[in-house]
């Protein structure tokens, strides 16, 4: 790609204390058979190599520009003021711990031109049982996807690829540690068709240095974003099945309580009475 080009798509790297494992992630990214790309970097004040490394890449590729925050912003936010950067159609965040298959680019951006009707994608997912990938889904059919089938929102970002004027006209993502892209896909899946992609496009790093470790943390967040969407006016699924599946939660919260106080697990007991509060603050 030349220098004065228009990417057709933007990889958004944030990074934070990431020397260890960025180069691999910057990397992944120029062995890509796609090439009509351009990498935006953006440190959220790191303390060790991060930057030294990422703009040693930059140096050698015009296609990657480095960007440092004054103030640590926090994950979604820096992940918003990445897309601020962007020059492409399509937005795809690759973590600077992470890594995408020399294939992936071209994949994503291949399935999403086939269906210029969706906003959104996600891949990683486990194979449908009904229909090979790549196939569209409307809002309701995502719901339902997620909530009667086999679950569609606890995707990361790097699962993701997001059109620029979709992004934009959402408002990013919103500034929920940890849970700010469940929350967006919700959110997005509200009001525009997704496409379904499969496995082998990116890799997601596990490693101690990792937040999301500390699951129990932000449990109750998903719980309480799964209530405010199904209660939402613009759900796109009916009101029947909206009841249905809050019931259906509910209903499994209640067991497991029962569950956990024959079995004298207190914290666990604690866990589900919290998740019960939130489904019946619902209600009032």
């Amino acid at each position: 790609m030349s220098q004065d080009a228009q990417p057709l798509v933007s990889v958004l790297m944030t990074s934070y204390n990431r020397e260890k494992y960025i180069s691999d992630a910057i990397e992944s990214v120029l062995a890509s058979t796609y090439v009509n790309f351009e990498v935006i970097v953006v440190d959220d004040c790191s303390k060790d190599r991060t930057v030294e490394l990422a703009r040693s890449y930059a140096e050698r590729d015009s296609r990657i520009k480095i960007y440092e925050n004054e103030k640590n912003l926090g994950d979604y936010p820096n992940r918003n003021r990445a897309a601020t950067y962007a020059k492409g159609k399509y937005l795809k965040y690759i973590d600077a711990d992470d890594y995408i298959y020399p294939w992936g680019l071209e994949l994503l951006i291949s399935m999403m031109e086939q269906y210029p009707e969706a906003g959104w994608g996600l891949c990683s997912l486990d194979q449908a049982e009904t229909r090979p990938f790549p196939f569209v889904l409307t809002p309701a059919e995502a719901y339902e996807y997620h909530y009667l089938n086999k679950g569609l929102f606890n995707k990361a970002p790097l699962s993701s690829i997001i059109r620029s004027d979709v992004f934009g006209k959402e408002g990013g993502f919103a500034p929920l540690r940890m849970v700010g892209d469940f929350e967006m896909w919700h959110r997005l899946a509200q009001k525009y068709n997704v496409v379904l992609m499969p496995q082998g496009i990116v890799w997601y790093r596990k490693h101690s240095e990792q937040e999301m470790k500390n699951y129990f943390d932000f449990i109750y967040k998903y719980e309480e974003i799964k209530v405010k969407y199904l209660r939402d006016n613009k759900c796109p699924l009916g009101e029947h099945t909206r009841t249905g599946i809050l019931k259906t939660q509910k209903n499994k919260i209640l067991k497991q309580m029962a569950k956990s106080f024959i079995a004298l697990d207190l914290p666990q007991a604690k866990r589900n009475w919290k998740f019960l509060k939130i489904y019946n603050a619902s209600q009032a």
